[in-house]
């Protein structure tokens, strides 16, 4: 929901959006936008969505639950369901488990079934088999900022929205096996993010790291959060902007 808030920002400001790149959630919000839903629309599916609308529980030894349901949620509500048919182009990170390597959505193919692969958290929900039999989860642990991959869309100016690097301080001190791995987590995919960011030209930092991530009845307070950030970054964006006109014009 701070992406939706990034968002908002940007289209207030009349920040052109020609290229998406979204992993995990924030395959959800991109590929919504890119489907041609309105940020208010995205926004009220933000305000509904509820775990229970996500995942159920399974009897697989892969995962507690299946989140099939988040792609029949996404199914329901986008207003296109294929990559051949999106407004913006949009690509989604998901990862193949048994090799490590980044599997990027785009161009064609099932957008649903796209944004459910690339939010499937590995030992939470069972890993999803592709066409080519690949086990996919979550794009986070080999992407969490899809710089390049929006880049390589094609382009010029890449905007990262990076929810991670605000940390989790509704932890505390750590004092129980789960709040070590998740911290661990936080601390891998701030590693793994470095060249993302070196990649990005410029980056957004919403402040959310107060906010469990159960809390998304909170949808609204990470939304004001994502608009802050983006807002406090404007008059850089423009800058950034003029930069690569005046850049564009001496060529």
């Amino acid at each position: 929901m701070a992406h939706v808030g990034v968002l908002r920002a940007l289209i207030e400001n009349k920040i052109s959006i020609d290229y998406i790149g979204g992993t995990s959630a924030g395959a959800i919000v991109g590929g919504a936008y890119a489907a041609g839903m309105q940020v208010e629309e995205i926004a009220e599916l933000g305000r509904t969505l509820r775990w229970r609308k996500v995942g159920r529980l399974t009897v697989s030894r892969l995962g507690i639950l299946s989140n099939k349901r988040l792609e029949t949620f996404l199914r329901k509500r986008l207003p296109v369901s294929r990559f051949e048919d999106l407004v913006i182009p949009f690509a989604a990170v998901a990862t193949d488990l048994k090799t490590g390597a980044a599997v990027v959505f785009r161009d064609e193919g099932d957008l649903p079934f796209a944004i459910r692969a690339s939010c499937t958290i590995p030992g939470w929900y069972v890993p999803i088999p592709d066409e080519q039999g690949r086990q996919l989860v979550d794009g986070g642990l080999v992407s969490v900022i899809p710089a390049t991959v929006t880049r390589d869309l094609g382009a010029d100016l890449v905007i990262t929205v990076d929810v991670n690097s605000a940390g989790a301080t509704f932890f505390g001190a750590t004092g129980s096996v789960i709040g070590i791995v998740l911290q661990s987590l936080l601390v891998v995919q701030k590693t793994s993010s470095r060249n993302q960011i070196a990649a990005s030209d410029l980056v957004i930092i919403p402040q959310i790291g107060h906010i469990r991530w159960d809390q998304v009845r909170r949808a609204d307070e990470l939304m004001d959060a994502g608009y802050a950030a983006a807002m406090e970054a404007m008059p850089n964006i423009f800058k950034l902007l003029e930069s690569s006109s005046l850049k564009s014009a001496a060529l």
